[in-house]
């Protein structure tokens, strides 16, 4: 929860200052507005600065000495140099805007500058937006700075009410852009706030309107929604108020699909309690996909066994898999998020009774979803199980399967490891293949395990000559010491590795 600042002072970064600053002294006005607002209102620190003014683009651009301009809006971004901050490195500029009709129910038809910030603010889409702050400059040096807030429509009513609010007559405001209503209950997802009566009702009268949107903008509001703190309560919000299908109407076919008794609960249920955990988790945007699409198919593929007395849901993971490629291009994710999810959806049912399983069966697995993605499969196995109601993330045989992985990942001890090898030490020795060139290698192994800085091709080359002098059977001995120094300390980093997991 967060506390109003109702005292007027925030804290600004001085670069944004200097942008504010520069526009007014050449004569403009100068506002912070929108997002950055609202989050300085509610203490958050600001994800993006954007300033209005009635400078034109043209007058903006002629004060900064790089931005850029291309949209058909009037938005200047200008780019600050040598800054670390993300947040800072380009500042939007808009001019005072009037807009038009809105035909396709995603842009205005044109765009009018104005010389009134009222004309601005009304045009805005909620009124937790739709505040204003002039920016003056504090008299110590410091960054914390008086603001002059502008709030026609109660904005801070409504941060203070923890309310979505649309400004003027909400239908309005969606039919000239349907996303809002996307937007709606990202914010209230994000901000865990609720959104007001007459604007949730137009949301429902007026939803089908997002049938104009393109997928792009669904699914960048949708990624917030997934990324967000509480993506479970984004996903049932925008259920109850019918816009989930323009997501993933899949989704919603899971409602009320009983599962079979290893389950709690119906699928939708399960699926949306997995994805929280994943949340809670702070885990990846990939692996918060795969745990909404993880079981995605099981209403298609739901049977009733007579002989188990139960449901099934045989190939539900190949199914759910090629459901997520459909949808997931559909919302035009990139290629390389679609690749990942899906091979995390069609592996999440890999065997893991570690009573049976081998160590290659291990291998197996991280071969076909790959070494890097492992982790997030185990993580999506973990959420997986959460969702099912089973008290405990790791049980025993999840951690045994971890510290297998760990095992399989690994690289092996072995003469591999040397900087010289079986040609080399034949080159620098003149000896021919034979049983003596593995002695040689086990013995100087041995020495390296002891001192691993004696692991160079200068000290190795040196020593396989000395060696090479040797009788066969003293090679032998200290060959097979080498090999009996190898065992042991495979032994021990596989000891480690399942301490560290505590397991056997």
């Amino acid at each position: 929860m967060f506390k109003l600042n109702n005292k007027n002072e925030f804290k600004i970064p001085i670069e944004i200052a200097k942008i504010s600053k520069t526009l007014e002294k050449s004569g403009f006005d100068s506002y912070l507005i929108g997002g950055c607002v609202r989050d300085l209102l509610i203490g958050k620190k600001p994800k993006d600065w954007d300033l209005t003014t009635n400078a034109t683009p043209e007058q903006i651009i002629s004060l900064f000495e790089e931005t850029f301009y291309e949209n058909d809006y009037g938005t200047v971004g200008v780019i600050n140099k040598d800054v670390s901050d993300e947040t800072l490195k380009v500042v939007e500029i808009t001019p005072y805007r009037l807009e038009s009709e809105y035909s396709d129910k995603r842009r205005p038809d044109s765009v009018i500058f104005s010389n009134k910030l009222e004309d601005d603010l009304k045009r805005r889409d909620f009124t937790i937006n739709a505040i204003a702050v002039r920016i003056e400059q504090p008299e110590n040096g410091d960054d914390l700075y008086k603001g002059q807030i502008i709030d026609p429509y109660k904005g801070q009513d409504d941060l203070k009410n923890t309310l979505i609010k649309a400004v003027g007559d909400p239908n309005e405001r969606f039919k000239e852009d349907a996303l809002r209503m996307i937007r709606a209950t990202r914010l209230a997802t994000e901000l865990s706030f609720d959104i007001e009566k007459e604007t949730k009702e137009a949301i429902k009268k007026d939803v089908d309107l997002l049938q104009h949107i393109s997928k792009e903008r669904i699914r960048d509001e949708f990624t917030k929604t997934l990324m967000s703190d509480h993506p479970k309560d984004g996903l049932i919000l925008n259920h109850d108020l019918g816009i989930l299908k323009f997501m993933v109407e899949e989704l919603e076919k899971g409602i009320n699909i009983k599962q079979n008794q290893a389950h709690s609960f119906d699928v939708w249920e399960h699926t949306l309690k997995t994805l929280q955990h994943s949340a809670d988790k702070k885990l990846s945007l990939e692996v918060r996909l795969a745990a909404l699409f993880h079981d995605i198919a099981k209403p298609q593929t739901r049977r009733w066994s007579e002989e188990k007395n139960d449901w099934t849901f045989y190939g539900h993971d190949v199914v759910s898999a090629r459901v997520a490629t459909k949808s997931l291009s559909e919302l035009k994710f990139p290629k390389k998020i679609i690749e990942k999810v899906i091979k995390l959806v069609r592996w999440h049912m890999f065997f893991s009774d570690t009573e049976q399983i081998t160590l290659s069966a291990v291998r197996r697995i991280v071969r076909n979803v790959g070494p890097d993605n492992i982790w997030d499969l185990m993580n999506l196995r973990m959420c997986d199980r959460i969702g099912t109601g089973r008290p405990k993330e790791s049980p025993y045989r999840l951690r045994k399967y971890q510290s297998m992985i760990e095992e399989a990942l690994r690289e092996p001890i072995s003469v591999g490891m040397l900087k010289i090898n079986g040609s080399k030490l034949m080159e620098i020795t003149k000896l021919n293949p034979s049983p003596k060139i593995g002695y040689i290698l086990h013995a100087l192994f041995e020495e390296v395990i002891e001192n691993p800085k004696l692991n160079t091709e200068e000290y190795l080359s040196e020593k396989a000559i000395e060696m090479s002098k040797m009788s066969d059977n003293e090679l032998k001995e200290l060959g097979e010491k080498g090999k009996e120094k190898k065992e042991e300390e495979e032994e021990k980093v596989i000891e480690e590795i399942r301490k560290k997991y505590w397991v056997k």
